[in-house]
């Protein structure tokens, strides 16, 4: 009697966990998080900081790691930018391995001079944090705005200058 009655009650809960709804957020349908955050979705992003040195070392191609947060307002401004931007879009597409961070590393050569928000670095295939590519900002040096997009494409093109006169 106890058995067959477990029974029915097992069938019961197995049938009503079926036809349950799913749950929705009160803002609607989520679309599924990628690891561009909103970078670039077309682009192939690295997943964490030791497979973006992987890709390349192996390419040999320089990598860009952007430190954001996902509620700064800095990092929102750069986002559309950057996200907007073909010809930076192209350029990452096509000459780097990108990725994009929203915590810091255990690698102390990720922020030389602090750890602040958005802050934009390269990495050559030789693993060496490229402290001499720098923004416009002598407290931030590594920081830029959405009005500095022309001298971040200009520090992609002196990254992958150098690096093709290196070797």
């Amino acid at each position: 009697m106890v058995k067959s009655a477990l029974s029915v009650l097992l069938v019961l809960v197995a049938i009503s966990s079926t036809f349950a709804a799913k749950y929705i957020p009160k803002s609607g349908k989520r679309v599924p998080q990628t690891l561009s955050r909103g970078w670039g979705d077309q682009l192939i992003w690295a997943q964490t900081y030791e497979e973006g040195l992987y890709w390349s070392r192996s390419k040999n191609k320089p990598l860009l790691v952007i430190f954001h947060l996902e509620d700064c307002p800095h990092s929102q401004a750069l986002k559309k930018v950057i996200s907007e931007d073909n010809e930076v879009q192209k350029i990452l597409d096509e000459d780097f391995i990108v990725l994009n961070l929203v915590y810091e590393t255990t690698d102390k050569h990720l922020s030389p001079d602090g750890q602040y928000v958005p802050r934009l670095l390269f990495v050559d295939p030789s693993m060496t944090v490229r402290a001499d590519i720098t923004g416009r900002y002598a407290n931030r040096m590594y920081a830029y705005e959405p009005s500095d997009i022309k001298l971040l494409v200009g520090n992609m093109q002196k990254a992958k200058k150098l690096l093709k006169s290196e070797l």
